[in-house]
């Protein structure tokens, strides 16, 4: 027989199984090992670390980013009682992000530590505090952060967004001076409308830029770039720099001069953009036109290549004219500030060509050799933006879409025919009345008015001959009757 001994012992421990079992299916086993866990911390003395999101200059410490990447790639973040959902760059994206009041725990090296978000109530800064117990500090301390920063870099180079940068922010005292937002511009280099080989010359001048930081540090040279596009409205000079950072990978820093306060704050600016990145200014020719009294010359030409430019490596500036006629500064325009010159001309029959094959797919019609001779003998000047347009709007019909735009570029060319040929009257009157050392405006208008004032002297001294005239007639008259 069984003895009862044996028979207790196997019902404590079923018992003991079906009361596990229970426990695990509620939350009163957490409960339970959160209370050992509270009861085992008082045994432990803790050393505290504080990572803030920005320094005493407002710059943003990358460690924060760092940390806050790997920390949303940990398990225990959708394990815990709470989190933030955020949507990613994609649109089946979910990105989890550490709460104010949320800890997540991390193990390391047979370690545990602890992580927590704070905000700071006097000025809206936030932290990431790290616990970790005092005897495992020098331990796992720097090979914890290394694993961080090694982890995170994966994350980000299989997850590269490109942003877009800022200077919004109304209160940099919170949140700095940049905002951003993801750049999801679809330019590409295969996308842009350029000529081949200027193309295949500017890739050349990036890739080899990017494999040039040696080269550089022996020239005693800065690890920067500086390129200058050039073209009006409409051709592509925005597109061009979406393709530019994309070909690179580069985030993007768009400067709005208007919201700048000074020359001081401009060089605050560049100091807070990180590396690898893009610093574009646009319609620099309006700042130079307008004399800005916010920005100085000496300040924007500080900004370009001034010891502050020196601050940072792996940039490439981009500045966007409209057109550089007795404007740009010979002093902006020296080799070191501009090293690349890049020029957007209006739309051509070849640019037109790549246009109706990007927007239209169309390679060759019979409608295009009417187009060149628009382009060759017309003198059309119409940007490809608006030839876009046009073949947006029409794009289910090829045919209607070429006949839209070849509308378009007689109308455009009309006008600009008139133009060209008041221009000449005006010129020839101008010269006319110029002859006999006359040569200014003043005088031209001076002989206006003599012509006209002697014009009415001719006609009132012709109007009393004739007065005189017919009482000349009268009077003979009168003494034929009187006779």
């Amino acid at each position: 027989m069984i003895s009862s001994t044996v028979i207790l012992a196997f019902l404590a421990i079923f018992s003991g199984f079906c009361l596990l079992r229970f426990l695990s299916g509620t939350s009163v086993l957490q409960i339970l090992v959160r209370c050992w866990r509270s009861f085992e911390d008082h045994f432990h003395v803790y050393q505290f670390y504080k990572v803030p999101q920005y320094n005493e200059h407002f710059q943003e410490n990358r460690l924060y980013r760092k940390i806050s990447t790997y920390l949303s790639s940990l398990p225990a973040m959708e394990d815990s009682d709470f989190t933030n959902l955020f949507s990613g760059p994609k649109s089946n994206d979910i990105i989890l992000h550490l709460d104010a009041n949320q800890v997540i725990e991390d193990n390391f090296l047979s370690a545990r530590v602890w992580w927590s978000n704070e905000k700071s109530e006097t000025n809206g800064k936030r932290t990431f505090l790290l616990k970790l117990r005092k005897k495992d500090k020098r331990r796992i301390l720097r090979p914890y952060l290394q694993h961080i920063l090694s982890v995170a870099d994966e994350i980000e180079q299989s997850k590269k967004e490109i942003k877009l940068y800022m200077n919004v922010e109304s209160e940099p005292h919170e949140n700095g001076r940049w905002r951003w937002v993801p750049f999801t511009h679809p330019a590409t280099m295969d996308t842009v409308v350029m000529d081949g080989d200027l193309k295949n010359k500017v890739k050349a001048d990036l890739e080899s830029f990017l494999k040039s930081k040696q080269y550089y540090h022996r020239l005693g040279r800065v690890w920067k770039r500086s390129y200058l596009l050039l073209g009006d409205s409409g051709t592509g000079k925005s597109s061009f720099i979406a393709a530019m950072a994309k070909f690179l990978n580069f985030d993007v820093y768009d400067i709005d001069i208007t919201k700048v306060s000074d020359d001081s704050d401009l060089k605050m600016l560049l100091l807070q953009t990180t590396s690898r990145s893009m610093i574009v200014i646009e319609d620099l020719d309006r700042f130079l036109i307008e004399k800005s009294k916010v920005v100085s010359l000496s300040g924007m030409l500080n900004f370009m290549d001034g010891i502050v430019s020196c601050c940072g490596e792996e940039r490439l500036m981009v500045f966007t004219m409209n057109s550089k006629d007795q404007v740009v500064e010979q002093a902006i325009m020296r080799p070191g500030r501009i090293d690349f010159h890049i020029n957007f001309p209006l739309c051509d029959f070849s640019a037109f060509k790549s246009l109706a094959n990007s927007y239209l797919g169309v390679k060759e019609h019979k409608l295009f050799p009417q187009v060149e001779e628009i382009f060759q003998t017309g003198g059309a000047s119409i940007s490809p933006a608006e030839i876009g347009e046009i073949m947006i709007s029409n794009r289910n019909s090829p045919t209607r879409a070429l006949k839209s735009v070849i509308s378009a570029l007689q109308n455009n060319s009309i006008v600009a025919q008139r133009l060209s040929e008041s221009r000449s009257v005006r010129s020839r009157d101008e010269s006319g009345e110029a002859e006999g050392g006359v040569f200014c405006r003043e005088s031209v208008h001076t002989v206006r008015e003599f012509r006209k004032l002697y014009g009415l002297f001719r006609m009132g001294s012709r109007r009393k001959e004739e007065h005189s005239l017919d009482l000349g007639s009268v009077d003979k008259e009168g003494s034929r009757h009187g006779a």
